[in-house]
């Protein structure tokens, strides 16, 4: 078996992930940058940019201007004083801390095909962590359930993505089917609001949810870190949702109550295809309104597959993924 097939089985069918699997992505975020990545264009981000205005720029000095130089960083002052165009010289900022926000409630417990939405929001937040921590930024997390947030510092170490992978799948391990704990759909709220608290300004904040109880504060809050961060929403959904298939029975759990929907008959059918591609797309326009780039990734294809497009990969070998 090749290694892409290899790769390709193993994810298929995906319930849970480990610490170990996230940090093989490592290899898989070779390439790829936040900065200036091609525009989304997809069905529910529609045709929103998602470009990053990338790292700040730090003034360093006035000096004469050399062929080559940015015309719109010369100082018109400072020349007209001096007789001789000089040009504001800036570097870049080495440094742009990394906050991953991870959902794993109960309604991220689902998938109807390669894996489920908790696997492929924690394979997404294990890449974005790695492009962060490649480009030298100090890199943590907020991630959440329904009964509590975790904190995570930024700082650039090792050790400190092994204990944010570590508190990642320890929360994603304790979703199963049969939990009493119901989706908390003000915990996106919540979480939002720690970081705000975490993250002062010139933060990359990557926020990767279905965003379920997404509201009108939601949108305020996203805004506020926006305001004086860059900001991107990575919306995980189901094509379930969007195409109720015709021939089957669908049975729905909330841990004690279990139900079988009959989709098979179109008066099932037809209300509930219209209720969750409605809700999706509500969602959608939300994220959309509040000026945050989104990003929206399915469970039935690959999140590196996903990922590399959304984002423009820099050149690198070809090689084969089923992540």
């Amino acid at each position: 078996m090749s290694e892409s097939a290899s790769a390709a089985s193993s994810a298929d069918g995906r319930v849970y992930i480990d610490a170990a699997h996230l940090a093989k992505l490592e290899f898989h975020a070779r390439g790829l940058s936040f900065v200036a990545p091609a525009p989304v264009s997809s069905v529910l981000s529609g045709s929103h940019a998602s470009r990053l205005r990338g790292r700040g720029l730090n003034f360093e000095e006035i000096r004469a201007y050399l062929p080559g130089d940015d015309i719109r960083h010369i100082d018109w002052k400072v020349s007209l004083r001096l007789g001789k165009p000089q040009v504001r010289a800036y570097t870049e900022e080495r440094d742009r801390p990394l906050l991953v926000v991870v959902d794993q409630r109960m309604s991220m417990f689902f998938g109807s095909r390669r894996a489920f939405k908790s696997v492929v929001a924690a394979e997404v937040a294990a890449l974005a962590v790695w492009m962060g921590f490649t480009a030298g930024d100090r890199v943590g997390g907020v991630l959440f359930n329904d009964s509590q947030v975790v904190r995570v510092k930024p700082l650039r170490s090792r050790s400190r993505i092994k204990m944010l992978f570590g508190a990642l799948a320890t929360m994603n391990r304790a979703l199963h089917a049969g939990s009493e704990a119901r989706t908390h759909y003000g915990q996106l709220d919540t979480a939002l609001e720690g970081v705000l608290k975490l993250a002062g300004h010139d933060y990359l904040i990557c926020i990767v949810s279905d965003f379920a109880g997404a509201s009108e504060r939601t949108r305020k809050l996203l805004r506020q870190l926006a305001a004086h961060n860059d900001v991107v929403a990575a919306m995980i959904f189901d094509p379930l949702w969007q195409s109720m298939p015709e021939h089957r029975a669908l049975v729905v759990s909330e841990g004690r109550l279990q139900v079988e929907l009959r989709i098979e008959q179109e008066r099932v059918r037809a209300p509930l295809s219209t209720l969750f591609s409605g809700r999706t797309a509500e969602v959608a326009e939300l994220l959309r309104s509040s000026g945050v780039p989104l990003m929206a990734l399915s469970t039935a294809e690959p999140t590196v597959d996903q990922v590399r497009r959304l984002f423009g990969e820099r050149a690198r070998p070809a090689t084969g993924s089923g992540i």
